[in-house]
C-alpha cells in the first residue's frame, strides 16, 4: 500500500517519489529538501568534475542525513573531424547572433573523465547510483555491488529494460515520451524510444522482474496513482521540481514554465547532439536549417555550453536550453518540502475517497 512499495524498501526512503537528476537545476538545497521530505533527491553529476562532485556531495550531507542518489551519463562513442567542428561552430554562431558572442572552437576532452567520476561514488560511499545513456562497464557494476550500492538504470524500450535486468541492475526508470530533458535511449534510434508512459509501464511490468520507476509528464497525485496502479513501484518527477524555490534554474526559465498554459515543448538535438525535450525557442528553430552540422553528443554539448552560459548572463532565454516535460504548464512555485507534502496529502485524499488494493 502507499506509501510502502518495493522501491521504498530497497532505497530506504519513506515515499515512492524520486526527484529526477537535472543538470543545472539540482542544487544541494533541492536534493536535501527532497530527501528530508521522504523522497529521494538526485544529484545530476554528468557535467561535474570529480572535485565538483565531492564539493556538492559534502554540501548535501551538511543539509541532510537521508539517502540520495548520484546520476552520471554513460560515455558513448563520438567522433568529429576538425572541419565538422568548424562547420558546427559556424552554424551555432549564425543561430545566436543577438548575443554578440564569439563561439570558439573546442578541444578534447568534451566531458569530465568518467572513471574519476565513478571513483568518487565509491570513495564517498554514495548509497544509490543512477545512470542513463547505457550500461556501466561490468567491472564497475561488480565494484558497486560489492559495496552494496543500489543501481538504477534508464530504459525507453523493453529491449533496453531487458538488457539492464540481465546485467543485474536493481531498478529501472522507464522514461516515457512525455519526459523533459535528454532521452535515455541507448539501443537503436532515440526516435524509436518514444512510447508514452502509460503504455510503457504495463509493457515493462509484464516482462521485467525488477521494480520499475515511472518517469515522464508526472505532475500531480492523479498521475502518481494511475502509474502505481499500472504496476510502477515509484515515480520520478523532474519538471515539477524546476519551479521549486530551491531550484537552480534562471529566473526567466522559471517564469517561462510558470506562465505557460499549454505544451510548448519540442524534441531537439540542437543543444547537445542528443535528442532532448525542451521549451521551443529561437535557437532550436534556427538550428533546424543546420541539422546536418549538429555533432555527436557530447561534442555538440561542449560547443554550445559557452553560448548557454552567456545567454544566462545576458538573461536571454532564446539561447538557453530550457528542458521541460510536456505537462510543464502544471508547474507551481513553492518549496520542495511544500510540494511533496501537497502531493502526499492529495494522494491520501484520493485513496480515502477511492480505496485501491495496493501499489506494489
Amino acid at each position: 500500500m502507499w506509501p510502502s512499495t518495493q522501491v521504498t524498501k530497497l532505497l530506504k526512503i519513506a515515499l515512492p517519489i524520486i526527484q529526477a537528476p537535472m543538470a543545472g537545476a539540482t542544487t544541494p538545497e533541492l536534493i536535501a529538501a527532497v530527501s528530508n521530505s521522504g523522497g529521494l533527491g538526485s544529484l545530476a553529476a554528468g557535467y561535474l568534475t570529480a572535485d565538483e562532485m565531492r564539493i556538492a556531495i559534502r554540501q548535501i550531507r551538511k543539509l541532510s542525513n537521508k539517502p540520495f542518489a548520484i546520476n552520471l551519463f554513460i560515455p558513448e562513442k563520438h567522433y568529429a573531424t576538425n572541419k565538422q567542428v568548424d562547420q558546427a561552430r559556424k552554424a551555432v554562431q549564425a543561430s545566436c547572433e543577438e548575443l554578440n558572442y564569439v563561439i570558439d572552437l573546442i578541444k578534447q576532452p568534451y566531458a569530465p573523465p568518467f572513471e574519476e567520476q565513478m571513483a568518487v561514488i565509491l570513495e564517498e560511499k554514495i548509497p544509490i547510483f543512477s545512470f542513463t545513456f547505457g550500461l556501466p562497464p561490468d567491472n564497475w557494476i561488480e565494484k558497486f555491488k560489492k559495496n552494496h550500492i543500489k543501481l538504477i538504470g534508464t530504459a525507453t524500450t523493453l529491449q533496453e529494460a531487458k538488457m539492464l535486468e540481465e546485467h543485474e541492475i536493481d531498478l529501472i526508470v522507464a522514461q516515457g515520451s512525455e519526459a523533459g530533458g535528454h532521452r535515455g535511449t541507448f539501443i537503436g534510434k532515440a526516435e524509436d524510444g518514444l512510447t508514452n508512459i502509460s503504455s510503457l509501464i504495463p509493457l515493462l511490468v509484464d516482462q521485467i522482474n525488477i521494480p520499475i520507476i515511472a518517469a515522464g509528464g508526472i505532475m500531480n497525485a492523479q498521475n502518481i496513482l494511475s502509474l502505481l496502479t499500472l504496476g510502477a513501484s515509484a515515480i520520478q518527477m523532474g519538471t515539477i521540481f524546476l519551479t521549486c524555490t530551491e531550484s537552480g534554474i534562471h529566473p526567466l526559465y522559471k517564469k517561462a514554465l510558470l506562465t505557460s498554459i499549454h505544451d510548448t515543448t519540442t524534441l531537439t538535438r540542437a543543444f547537445s547532439g542528443k535528442l532532448a525535450r525542451g521549451i521551443t525557442n529561437k535557437f532550436i528553430n534556427r538550428m533546424q536549417t543546420h541539422e546536418a552540422t549538429i555533432l555527436d553528443y557530447p561534442i555538440q554539448n561542449a560547443l554550445t555550453t559557452p553560448m548557454r552560459k552567456e545567454a544566462r548572463k545576458q538573461s536571454c532565454i532564446d539561447f538557453m536550453s530550457m528542458w521541460a516535460g510536456q505537462a510543464a504548464y502544471l508547474c507551481k512555485e513553492l518549496s520542495a518540502a511544500q510540494l511533496i507534502d501537497e502531493l502526499q496529502h492529495e494522494v491520501m485524499l484520493i485513496l480515502k475517497n477511492n480505496p485501491l488494493d495496493k501499489y506494489e
